[in-house]
């Protein structure tokens, strides 16, 4: 029922989310990247309404006061942005050691 809320009076408040229905299917989150390659999958089941609302809002959808209400032009393409879950860590070098972290604001290529 938590999820069946969600899809029904929250996903027309969200920019750029879609729900798409497949008979007998566990409800799921797909995270599509913009050429609709897959990204990840985030079961939904055993989430409450409050906790998807969370989750979605968290990777960046843009939640508008009403289905039809204008969306701001620097959320037109959200959640398009870097998302946090789908990082790699960083591999081992040559030598066995794995490089340092840089600082989510450190642009090395800058």
């Amino acid at each position: 029922p938590q999820v069946k809320a969600f899809v029904t009076q929250d996903i027309p408040l969200y920019h750029n989310l879609e729900m798409k229905h497949l008979p007998g299917a566990d409800p799921e989150l797909v995270l599509l990247s913009h050429r609709y390659k897959e990204l990840e999958r985030i079961p939904l089941s055993d989430m409450t309404r409050e906790e998807i609302n969370q989750l979605v809002q968290d990777l960046g959808f843009y939640r508008k006061e009403t289905p039809d209400a204008p969306v701001p032009e620097e959320f037109q393409f959200a959640p398009a942005k870097p998302l946090p879950i789908l990082l790699h860590p960083q591999a081992p070098t040559a030598d066995g050691k794995t490089p340092p972290k840089r600082d989510k604001e450190e642009h090395p290529d800058l």
